[in-house]
């Protein structure tokens, strides 16, 4: 692996190396036998299990030096590791290595009337460049997915918490090499010069196939921006709760305070709260109670100021907000027509809930609601690799091209067309 520059003057140069080594790697990494991959994951969750003491208290230097600077506490949250978020990483690559393996699975098939046999087969993407903040938990998340997906990737990690990241992934490198794995399968990107960032949205001389970044607005805006290889990413986390008429006001508030308060700082937490006006009055006192209780803030539109004073009032920019901390927007709505029309308006595409008894009522919500992830009773923080069973994630995808939602293993391959014949020549 490159060695991290030591100044500006050789930036470019360490970048350049990272993408030679990455892009030697690809051949063999789309030809690696699956026991090779699952060994790697299997020896890296049990190294970061037996080096868990020295990951979490370099973890705990970088809480310390983060909390210093002011650092958003949703941020602190993110970068922070214990002795169960730890287990879980390793869980997570135990889960992914049991996984079936995606490389050359065969999608659809059929023939043709000159006897043609034609096949779509699964196939890596090739060099993936994965940029993110904050979460150290990503360094190992992105590196196991792509691997098992048979391609090659290079980290770029949060300046935060980079000695955090750099301990985790160097459990997971070194599995890798006791797995027979080709060096520069996964490389992690040591310094934290921003420039480094641009070099690899330059697309290190093409050898770049896909960027994905897993961050704040800023972070995918530039990404979006400047990237010269295909980008796949996902957008602000405004996620909707939709009380219905017809719903177990008793699961509505359970689902609700879930939604929202189990963890404010992950993109799948809810940001605003939609009440169809003919339960508000029902609804509302057991779910202000019960969100008040957990210490979260609300804000309300007219109507709900109107039924509870006490509400702070609601302002455009509150609809367009991610707060990723304990407040929620709460608006009143004309039934589930009302509902869509709000998060037409307002979401960011990544996931939406609806409570109601009525099939109907959530068919209709599903169909016409345009999100990477629709929940019909259940909590939006269920928007997660892991619990949809995918062992893990590096992100959500809210775009409409190639993947939407959790984006896996199968999300990081692509596919290639086999035609087998028996001599046909085209006339």
């Amino acid at each position: 692996m490159a060695q991290a520059p030591e100044n500006y003057a050789l930036l470019c140069d360490y970048m350049d190396a990272l993408g030679v080594d990455a892009k030697a790697a690809a051949r063999a990494m789309a030809a690696a036998p699956a026991a090779a991959k699952n060994a790697a994951l299997r020896k890296a969750a049990n190294a970061i299990r037996v080096r868990s003491r020295q990951i979490l208290a370099v973890n705990a230097e970088e809480l310390a030096a983060a909390s210093t600077k002011g650092v958003q506490p949703a941020f602190i949250d993110r970068m922070a590791l214990d002795a169960s978020r730890i287990e879980s990483i390793a869980k997570a690559l135990e889960e992914i290595a049991a996984l079936d393996d995606p490389v050359g699975k065969v999608i659809a098939s059929w023939s043709r009337p000159n006897g043609l046999e034609i096949a779509r087969v699964r196939t890596p993407i090739g060099v993936i460049a994965v940029i993110y903040e904050s979460r150290p938990n990503v360094t190992v998340d992105a590196a196991a997915i792509a691997i098992k997906a048979g391609n090659v990737v290079i980290l770029r990690g949060g300046s935060e918490c980079i000695r955090t990241s750099k301990a985790l992934f160097d459990c997971f490198a070194e599995a890798m090499a006791a797995a027979g794995l080709p060096q520069g399968a996964a490389q992690f990107v040591e310094t934290t010069d921003r420039a480094a960032v641009g070099a690899l949205l330059s697309g290190l001389g093409g050898r770049i196939d896909l960027v994905i970044p897993r961050g704040g607005k800023s972070l995918v805006a530039r990404v979006q921006s400047e990237a010269r290889a295909p980008v796949l990413s996902h957008l602000d986390g405004i996620c909707h709760v939709y009380v219905d008429r017809d719903a177990d006001l008793r699961k509505a508030v359970e689902v609700t305070v879930n939604s929202k308060m189990r963890r404010t700082g992950v993109c799948g937490a809810a940001e605003t709260l939609l009440i169809d006006k003919s339960v508000a009055e029902l609804f509302w006192p057991a779910a202000v109670a019960a969100l008040r209780e957990k210490g979260c803030e609300l804000r309300g539109d007219a109507a709900v100021r109107n039924l509870d004073p006490s509400v702070a009032k609601a302002s455009e920019e509150d609809w367009h907000t991610e707060y990723l901390a304990p407040i929620l927007s709460v608006a009143i709505v004309d039934g589930v027509d009302g509902a869509i029309a709000h998060i037409a308006k307002y979401s960011s595409g990544h996931t939406e809930s609806i409570i109601t008894e009525n099939a109907a009522t959530a068919d209709a919500f599903i169909a016409c609601v345009d999100s990477a992830i629709i929940l019909h009773n259940a909590s939006t923080q269920f928007a997660d690799g892991g619990e949809f069973g995918l062992g893990a994630e590096i992100g959500i995808a809210t775009g409409r091209l190639h993947a939407r939602g959790p984006v896996g293993v199968e999300e990081l391959t692509t596919y290639k067309n086999v035609v087998r014949g028996t001599g046909q020549v085209r006339l």
